[in-house]
């Protein structure tokens, strides 16, 4: 039922004759002189510039819903967006117009570039970078030695580790290898990348490959262990070559093979 609004007599709302920002310099200056806190003190300041800055971001997302970030050294570009479920933790930084969704969790000391997407249940670890336009997809965690160039594709539930031999009762931090996913490079669902290896810019490995060892640029991998069955356009069509030359069908762009490295030829 809508309500029905009745008119009645105006109640009037009594103020203070104080002019109200002269009221709170006074007493401002009073603490000052005093030394007791003031009622508006420099951290309600902040949280007062952090709602606002949420409440922004939400309007240029057509009232999308934001988080407000709280660490001192969480920097949010313009248009980016957090949902309200995920976690960013300390010191961490988000480029415009990326978007991190549902129960992610952001570790602190993370660096992510624009126009990302981060889906539902993404975990970045502690320092990770990631470049701009890569798109995490959701159940993919992003652990520690991890490093993501431009325009990355990690399918959804595929797998990075960062140990070669753990074991649970014994801390190995220190042998963390670290693992690299050049720009322009896809990683198909459920795939697994075991630490120390180099995924080539424009590579693609398959779903459900497991990839012990580095992927050349453009290689087209799968199979458990990856193994390397053909070339991949920059596009992600598959290339067919001739001589160790080949044009690829779908956006023309021609390639070379030397010394076993395809490579994209002038225009």
């Amino acid at each position: 039922q809508l309500p029905v609004a009745h008119r009645a007599e105006a109640d009037p709302v009594p103020l203070p004759p104080e002019e109200p920002l002269r009221a709170e310099c006074e007493h401002f200056l009073s603490c000052l002189g005093s030394r007791q806190a003031p009622l508006p003190d420099g951290a309600n300041a902040l949280r007062v510039l952090r709602v606002l800055a949420a409440a922004e971001r939400s309007m240029e997302a057509k009232g999308a819903p934001m988080r407000e970030l709280s660490a001192p050294g969480d920097r949010l570009g313009p248009g980016a967006l957090v949902h309200p479920t995920a976690t960013v933790d300390e010191d961490v930084v988000i480029g415009a117009s990326t978007r991190v969704w549902h129960y992610s969790h952001i570790m602190p000391g993370v660096r992510i570039g624009e126009r990302c997407i981060l889906g539902q249940n993404v975990y970045v670890g502690q320092g990770v970078k990631i470049g701009d336009r890569v798109k995490i997809q959701n159940n993919v965690s992003v652990y520690q030695g991890v490093t993501l160039e431009d325009e990355v594709f990690c399918g959804p539930s595929m797998v990075f580790t960062n140990v070669i031999n753990p074991r649970s009762g014994l801390e190995k931090k220190d042998q963390f290898k670290p693992t690299r996913v050049c720009k322009g490079a896809t990683l198909g669902a459920n795939c697994t990348i075991v630490c120390g290896t180099t995924i080539g810019s424009h590579a693609l490995v398959g779903a459900g490959a497991v990839v012990t060892s580095d992927v050349p640029e453009h290689a087209l991998v799968w199979g458990v262990p990856a193994r390397q069955s053909g070339w991949v356009c920059r596009c992600g069509e598959t290339l067919r070559l001739k001589d160790g030359q080949t044009t690829c069908a779908a956006c023309q762009a021609r390639y070379e093979l030397k010394d076993d490295a395809l490579r994209l030829k002038e225009q």
